[in-house]
């Protein structure tokens, strides 16, 4: 790489994922200040709930900042094929002046398929191999050093630049035996760092976790020994992308002589694309939902999705009832192997309780025999530090705590470290990282089949009307601006009766037909002074009848 010149900076700017843990979206940038040639790593998607997005489709990263300097963009570069590091692909790619973007080959090809979705060309995805392998990108050349994770083809990134080498940890754990996929190379990540690193960029999920992680390989015996002694039939939910849980599950069934069905659109796509490119082999027969029924029940093992609670996904519709035809019943096992992220508590309880009601043992992995983390643990960390040797400690993909703890262990090591959230844009000149200023960032709601800001009030105002309730008034003037008729009310989400007990929508109309006929005309012929006034008497009516401040709709029609 030619020398770093006078005046120019490498700069690190985080778009999501610091801070919080999804909607990755990290951009590196090379050259003088304001003219930098940009590349960016990652671009995933959070998930909605009902809470603080309410009928939110995805959230994506607000990547406004780099779309102005689009112009500037090189290439995209994907870690691996999680929803959160490759999901907003399709939806921003037109956005971001349509750059091309590289992957390895399991990863390239699920993109492909979310590239055709969107209406994209697939071919925008390049398919690159392992280091030594380097692809050429304005002033950057960058390389995938193999890391082992929770999902085939898991990669960090060897970034060189004339201002120094950085490595992007990527999501990984340090697993020697991860049955299906790469297993964790030291001596490959000791060449590719021989020379020296000015900085790494590392995953801070589980900084918090004082043991070393366990590897993959260690759950098979449990698994299997649970579904060699269950009586009725057997069925476990994972993540649809853990290829290597999907395989452990399935070679535990055939081992106990039973059937297997995967059963959910997502798991048979990655197990599809896992085959199609080379990255799993000799996975077990599997067999249709159509010939389920012909199996009995002490000789069937259903993998299916919906390990978080997803109410659409198969574990949800087989709590709730059936799905596909098949239904649960007493002396059935039901394996929770994963472990359940926060915030998605709640629909898992409500899927396991729903279970249970119809007789059937719920196991989960609360004592840690059926699932282990695909993200490294502190000693994993430390490692990681000490085989890369950086300069400079800068912790990304996690909450602001595990930010802040992961400095801080970097700081006792002698490392250069500092806490970089989204937006904050960080300078790698010199010996330490400084702050080199700040970006706007945020988040879009994919919202049906449109963008949606955080800033455009529709899901404000979507959470308002539902924690308040509507009510939406007609009022019909002639051109006198006199009534014809009373006001006509229609509520939502409110009780019908309230303190008088009479129906609330007649007192609304009661009392807004006489305000009506009470107001002077130059009231009544201004339709914002009419409005507004409208407004305060549904939500003094309202207050009182039922004691809640409602959302109010106005809708004035004029005779000419």
């Amino acid at each position: 790489m030619a020398p770093s010149k006078a005046g120019e900076r490498l700069i690190y700017l985080p778009l999501g994922g610091a801070g919080e843990i999804g909607m990755n979206a990290y951009v590196y940038g090379y050259g003088m200040p304001g003219k930098e040639r940009l590349i960016l790593v990652d671009l995933g998607v959070a998930f909605p709930d009902m809470d603080g997005s309410p009928g939110v489709d995805l959230i994506l990263p607000d990547v406004s900042w780099l779309a102005e300097r689009k112009d500037r963009i090189e290439a995209i570069f994907i870690t691996h094929a999680h929803e959160d590091h490759l999901g907003a692909v399709g939806h921003l790619f037109e956005t971001l002046g349509r750059p091309v973007v590289y992957a390895r080959a399991f990863t390239a090809n699920l993109g492909r398929h979310k590239m055709d979705e969107r209406g994209h060309d697939p071919k925008a995805i390049k398919t690159v191999g392992k280091f030594p392998e380097t692809v050429t990108a304005g002033p950057f050349r960058v390389s995938f050093l193999p890391i082992s994770h929770s999902i085939p083809e898991s990669a960090g990134l060897m970034i060189e630049t004339p201002a120094g080498r950085v490595v992007h940890s990527g999501d990984f754990k340090l697993d020697r035996n991860p049955v299906v996929g790469e297993a964790y190379d030291p001596e490959l990540w000791g060449e590719a760092v021989k020379g020296g690193v000015k900085a790494l960029m590392c995953d801070s999920t589980n900084v918090f976790s004082p043991l070393a992680g366990r590897s993959e390989s260690t759950l098979g015996p449990a698994i299997e020994d649970l579904v060699m002694n269950a009586k009725g039939a057997v069925v476990a939910t994972t993540f649809a992308s853990n290829v290597a849980r999907l395989k452990t599950l399935a070679e535990a069934g055939e081992r106990a002589g039973r059937s297997i069905c995967l059963m959910g659109r997502a798991m048979r796509r990655m197990v599809e694309a896992a085959e199609e490119t080379g990255v799993l082999t000799n996975f077990p027969t599997v067999i249709s939902i159509d010939h389920v029924s012909e199996v009995p029940r002490g000789n069937l093992m259903l993998i299916v999705t919906g390990s978080q609670g997803e109410r659409r996904a198969a574990s949800a519709q087989l709590a709730n009832g059936k799905y596909n035809g098949v239904e649960l019943k007493e002396g059935d096992l039901f394996l929770f192997s994963s472990k359940t992220i926060p915030g998605n508590e709640r629909g898992v309880i409500r899927i396991m309780n729903q279970l249970s009601e119809k007789g059937v043992d719920v196991v989960d992995d609360a004592g840690g025999k059926y699932h282990v983390s695909g993200h490294a643990n502190r000693p994993d960390l430390e490692e990681m530090h000490a085989l890369v040797k950086p300069q400079i400690l800068i912790p990304m993909h996690g909450e602001h705590r595990h930010l802040r703890e992961h400095a801080r262990i970097g700081a006792e090591n002698g490392l250069q470290s500092i806490v970089a959230v989204n937006g904050m844009m960080i300078s790698l000149e010199g010996n330490r990282p400084q702050v080199a200023g700040y970006v706007e960032t945020g988040r879009t709601y994919l919202d049906g089949s449109v963008h949606v800001g955080a800033m455009d009030g529709v899901i404000r105002d979507r959470i308002r009307m539902a924690l308040n309730g509507l009510v939406m008034v007609n009022v019909i003037l002639d051109e006198n601006n006199e009534p014809l008729g009373e006001p006509l009310c229609e509520i939502r989400g409110l009780a019908e009766t309230g303190r008088s007990r009479a129906p609330l929508v007649d007192v609304l109309e009661e009392d807004l037909d006489q305000w009506l006929r009470r107001a002077p005309n130059k009231v009544r012929s201004d339709d914002a002074k009419l409005e507004d006034g409208l407004k305060r008497v549904v939500r003094t009516v309202t207050l009182e009848e039922i004691g809640k401040k409602v959302e109010v709709t106005i809708v004035i029609s004029r005779l000419s």
